[in-house]
């Protein structure tokens, strides 16, 4: 008898190796990088790259409306809304990003972890998406993509605060 449940276990192993426990690809995840900076940290600018904090809500706000799509079977997300982080004035507004961000990765991992086999090969919501396979494997893509960008924000905002330090 085939065994019904490997890619959804394979792919949910993928999600949380980049959002929140990994080391193979990256040799880091996204818990271990928000949870290593503070709030200025996170909203401070290196030259005209986004913050830690405008990526970090960025990926959240594709896996908050995928998730949401799962659910619903509408995709209520638009690519132009994808940077309209709030402001972030605190070290609660930044944990809250945080938490949530956590939150629905795990949501996200647990969502895929519990579908049958047959759905990946499915369209997402609607055929001009592709398939659910598709869709899941560009959020893991998306986010190692970012997960780069935020380790190298991050040891440049630490270089500049080191190097400030020793002034």
């Amino acid at each position: 008898m085939k065994n019904t449940r490997t890619r959804n276990l394979t792919i949910a192993n993928r999600l949380r190796e980049v959002l929140l426990n990994g080391h193979w690809i990256a040799n880091t995840n996204y818990k271990e990088q928000i949870l290593s900076v503070n709030w200025q940290q996170a909203t401070q600018k290196a030259g005209n790259l986004n913050s830690i904090a405008a990526l970090t809500f960025h990926v959240n706000y594709y896996l908050a409306g995928i998730l949401n799509a799962f659910e619903t079977g509408k995709i209520e997300i638009r690519d132009k809304y994808s940077f309209d982080l709030p402001q972030i004035q605190s070290e609660a507004d930044w944990n809250k990003l945080v938490t949530d961000f956590l939150s629905n990765s795990e949501k996200f991992a647990t969502r895929v972890e519990q579908m049958d086999d047959n759905i990946f090969d499915q369209p997402f919501v609607d055929e001009k998406y592709g398939t659910y396979l598709r869709n899941i494997e560009g959020i893991i893509e998306h986010s190692y993509y970012h997960l780069g960008q935020i380790s190298l924000i991050r040891k440049m905002i630490l270089q500049n605060q080191t190097r400030k330090d020793l002034e």
